[in-house]
């Protein structure tokens, strides 16, 4: 499917969705980027109170997708999306008085937290549960690039006004999220078989009455098979987010701060033009194929960015952007493909892996950081992650699949409790290696 045909066969709703893709990020990086600033300059905070407040937000934000996830599989998308945005409408006019009052300002912060892990799973869910499985690939990569076009743009549109005219600021972003707000209840509902998960069981059907061991439920749902793009999305976002966390660190030093505002452009524009473009592309492509070139570009991208000059820190960001392009839109096509759940909780669960990496990596990421630079040779942080990037992927597969194996061989010896799981003992290469 070519992009121009994919894009002229979407209905309205999912035109109003990729809007909105676009405008509720613009609005959410016109204000979020500049917490820190509120809260300490503004309002007096420590620096370190404000790093635990926005890391525990963040963690709120993406470990809260599983939530999001269950909430619409129990209410549906459309109503979770609404509820979701209420939420967040009412965080962002919470910072009104938040410009005064630091518990406020700490209250919208959670609210628009949790207005966005709500959200997200079940926006994905809504945008592809009509969809086939040729159209998924388009819609989700599209969905991508109007994000990060309005991620990129909302602090650049909000700069001139975030200090001078913050009351201004904000009541104009709350009075946009009531407007999204408002064309989301307009949205049909979705059909009740559309985002459901696995069909039930016929009536008059009796599930046998074997009792499983909880152990060995939970080692059914940990590494079933959807545990290798769980893991690779953990994986993809600890290695990424050493890049986002401290390249203006790295770079800025070492060139200037236009330089890399340019690098930062160019990059956005590349994640915003390429990922539909390639789409297709990337959905085609063996899962494993995907892994070795999206890692290969990561890692040969950090490796770039040890050399430290101009040209390395350009073509070093720009190759880890095509890792994004490419890592991060398999793994939830990956993801989907595998599950017999609902969209939106496969997207919970990715969401809350992305989390879980990009936890790991700022736990990591600070003292490496301030150990490389201790040392004189900060480069050498960039090397240590570009060995990570070639070292780790092999490393995970393989031991999910020694995990796989020791769990199906415990499972054979069980046949019983493997009936009442519906699962068969057998390996799968399919679910656990690449």
């Amino acid at each position: 499917m070519s992009l121009r045909t994919g894009l002229a066969g979407l209905t309205g709703p999912q035109r109003f969705l990729l809007a909105g893709s676009f405008l509720i990020p613009l609005g959410s990086y016109a204000v979020l980027p500049f917490m820190s600033v509120l809260l300490h300059e503004r309002l007096g905070m420590g620096l370190g109170t404000v790093g635990i407040v926005l890391a525990t937000a963040s963690l709120v934000q993406f470990s809260g997708g599983v939530v999001g996830g269950a909430v619409a599989d129990r209410i549906g998308l459309r109503h979770t999306m609404v509820l979701a945005l209420v939420i967040r409408t009412a965080g962002f006019a919470a910072f009104l008085p938040g410009l005064t009052h630091t518990a406020a300002a700490v209250a919208a912060l959670f609210l628009v937290s949790c207005g966005a892990a709500l959200y997200l799973p079940a926006n994905k869910a809504y945008l592809v549960h009509s969809a086939d499985a040729s159209q998924r690939p388009l819609l989700l990569s599209t969905s991508g690039s109007a994000l990060n076009a309005g991620i990129a743009l909302g602090p650049l549109a909000a700069a001139p006004f975030v200090l001078d005219s913050s009351a201004g600021l904000f009541a104009a972003v709350t009075a946009l999220f009531a407007a999204v707000t408002a064309g989301h209840a307009l949205l049909p509902a979705e059909s009740p078989a559309a985002a459901a998960g696995p069909p039930a069981a016929e009536p008059g059907a009796t599930a046998p009455k074997t009792t499983v061991p909880v152990a060995r439920r939970l080692g059914d749902r940990l590494l079933g098979p959807g545990a290798l793009p769980f893991g690779i999305t953990v994986l993809s976002l600890y290695v990424f987010m050493f890049f986002q966390h401290y390249l203006a660190l790295y770079a800025v030093p070492r060139t200037s701060t236009a330089y890399y505002s340019l690098v930062l452009a160019l990059y956005a524009l590349l994640l915003v033009v390429a990922q539909p473009l390639v789409s297709d592309r990337v959905a085609r492509l063996p899962y494993g194929h995907v892994l070795r070139l999206g890692f290969a570009a990561m890692a040969t991208g950090m490796a770039a960015l040890a050399l430290g000059g101009h040209l390395a820190i350009l073509v070093g960001s720009l190759l880890i952007c095509c890792a994004e392009t490419t890592l991060f839109l398999k793994n939830d096509l990956e993801a989907l493909a595998r599950s017999t759940r609902s969209p939106a909780v496969v997207f919970g669960r990715q969401r809350l892996a992305a989390g879980i990496g990009a936890f790991l990596s700022g736990t990591a990421g600070g003292g490496g950081y301030e150990m490389a630079e201790r040392s004189g040779h900060t480069g050498l942080f960039w090397a240590a992650v570009a060995l990570q990037c070639v070292a780790l992927p092999p490393l995970l597969i393989a031991t999910l699949r020694r995990m796989r194996s020791a769990h199906c061989a415990r499972a054979a010896r069980h046949p019983a409790a493997t009936a009442a799981t519906g699962r068969t003992g057998g390996n799968n290469s399919a679910d656990t290696g690449v």
